[in-house]
């Protein structure tokens, strides 16, 4: 099972980091990867919440269904796939750090083998760690230049 797992430091308190996380309209701002996301339905974004979207991963564009599986406020999310072309996870732990958060970002998922290959995992593995690593500077960056305002 291909992972990827990155962490940021981001000079915002984690309440601040989280609540700009599970927006999903704020996804496509900083995370690269995703043409258009959101929320199905109107409730308050809690566990069960379930979001729709569209990837471009390699070239490749999917589309997806996830659902909060895990939902600790100011802590940890994760989402997990529901529908779409691959099982995958997502995992946000957020943690105190120095007057800000550290955020680790990790990515799991079972086997891109049928997307891309079984013998190209280990090569899009290596190409997304860039990429989330990028998107994650890309996210401290836009936190902390709109601090006054989020």
């Amino acid at each position: 099972m291909p992972v990827v797992e990155e962490t940021v430091f981001i000079n915002r308190p984690p309440e601040k980091v989280f609540e700009f996380l599970i927006r999903t309209e704020n996804i496509p701002v900083w995370d690269s990867s995703v043409i258009e996301a959101e929320q199905v339905g109107d409730a308050p974004v809690g566990l069960g919440t379930r979001f729709r979207g569209t990837s471009k991963i390699l070239g490749r564009q999917f589309d997806w269904v996830t659902e909060n599986v895990l939902f600790d406020p100011p802590n940890k999310t994760v989402i997990r796939s529901v529908e779409g072309n691959f099982d995958f996870s997502i995992s946000n732990i957020l943690e105190p750090e120095a007057g800000g958060t550290r955020l680790t970002y990790r990515v799991e998922v079972n086997s891109l083998g049928g997307f891309f290959g079984k013998l190209a995992d280990p090569l899009v593995q290596k190409a997304h760690s860039r990429t989330v690593r990028a998107n994650l500077g890309t996210l401290a960056d836009l936190l902390t230049d709109h601090s006054d305002g989020m």
